[in-house]
């Protein structure tokens, strides 16, 4: 399927890894021209390279160094990237950790990176995405937005912030070519997940059996029963992101595994 993509320009934040590599991946490849960032420009750079192969002449990068849950690293992006048709928050982190050990750092560090930074962001990009009548952004969000995990529940605060976020700017765009989303995805695997997963289920003796036991003992309600592939959510980020999503306006998109019950 054609995506009508091809010529457009987007930002995907911390994308040298996981659900942001995979979504700038999917996005170079429907031929946007695409930026992404990180911290580390060796990451970036190989990131950026595999990038490129993916996309096979269709779409571009640009891998801009910065850190962007900050306000100087934000600037920094602004100033090298001013303009974008899509902006893709992706940027984020989270912990294990029970509630009476989270610090007041602990809930300003996850609220600056998580929250702040898109906001940030959005700030910049979303009036002149109104301006030109036209642009996407997007929010990664998680499903820990509507059910809070009782082991992080200061990371499912900063994924409800966000679908308010975005919710409260969406409804800014009424007859506009502009939309903001967000997607909530599932556990997805990553570089890091099986080590969190581990972390909170020490008795699994393998990668297999710590996936198996995170969903029965700690997502029960999951459907699919296995950590969601990277890839799937890049396709459905990018679906969002395109002219054949127009009609998708301030909506929490559920890429869950069905953990969300229908009446969350």
């Amino acid at each position: 399927m054609d995506l009508q993509l091809a010529g457009k320009t987007a930002i995907v934040t911390g994308s040298t890894a996981g659900i942001g590599l995979a979504i700038a991946e999917r996005l170079a490849g429907e031929g946007v021209a695409v930026t992404i960032t990180g911290r580390s420009q060796d990451k970036l750079d190989a990131a950026a390279r595999q990038i490129q192969a993916k996309a096979s002449g269709a779409g571009s990068v640009r891998a801009i160094l910065a850190d962007v849950a900050t306000a100087p690293g934000a600037e920094t992006l602004i100033a090298a990237v001013p303009d974008a048709d899509i902006l893709v928050n992706n940027l984020g982190i989270y912990e294990a950790k029970p509630f009476t050990d989270i610090t007041d750092a602990d809930w300003h560090h996850l609220f600056e990176v998580n929250v702040v930074s898109g906001a940030r962001l959005a700030r910049h990009y979303f009036p002149r995405m109104l301006a030109q009548n036209w642009g996407r952004i997007i929010f990664i969000a998680s499903e820990s937005g509507l059910i809070v995990p009782e082991e992080m529940i200061h990371y499912g605060a900063t994924k409800t912030a966000q679908l308010a976020i975005a919710r409260g700017l969406a409804t800014q765009t009424v007859g506009t070519g502009v939309t903001v989303n967000s997607v909530m995805p599932g556990p997805t695997r990553s570089e890091g997940i099986v080590g969190f997963v581990k972390s909170v289920l020490p008795e699994a003796q393998s990668d297999e059996e710590a996936e198996k036991l995170f969903f029965e003992k700690m997502r029960p309600l999951s459907l699919i029963r296995r950590f969601i592939e990277a890839d799937e959510i890049g396709a459905m980020v990018a679906f969002l992101a395109s002219p054949l999503g127009a009609v998708t306006n301030g909506a929490a998109i559920r890429a869950e595994g069905g953990i969300v019950p229908t009446i969350a």
